[in-house]
């Protein structure tokens, strides 16, 4: 079982970009994954959850900026931010989880993380 997330990048303020979370060894579309951020100095925040049912879970600072896609035939789903901010700086990762509604210690397989700065 593995997670690959990748995508991150150096994005003006403003800008976009988009992550994937490619998964292999199981079924994406069997398990909720959720989207964690960690910036700076900071604890590890969850940012996004989808489930598998199609029910999202955010948190407002990311409310109507960032969208959650999944695609069952590249067993992979992807994390489109946009109108990105100094405040999204971050290493983010993606993990599997039975529910969104789980602790973070419950999410069981994650990726390795994927650098996101925002800066001009």
């Amino acid at each position: 079982v593995q997670l690959q997330a990748s995508g991150g990048g150096l994005v003006q303020p403003g800008g976009s970009l988009r992550l994937s979370c490619a998964a292999s060894g199981f079924r994406l579309d069997d398990y909720d994954i959720g989207w964690f951020r960690q910036a700076p100095a900071k604890e590890r925040e969850g940012i996004f959850c989808s489930s598998r049912d199609g029910t999202t879970y955010h948190p407002n600072s990311v409310k109507g900026r960032f969208t959650v896609s999944r695609d069952s035939t590249k067993n992979t789903t992807y994390l489109q931010m946009r109108d990105l901010q100094p405040e999204d700086t971050g290493v983010y990762y993606c993990a599997r989880a039975g529910g969104c509604h789980y602790p973070e210690t419950d999410f069981d397989y994650w990726g390795q993380g994927t650098q996101v700065t925002v800066s001009s």
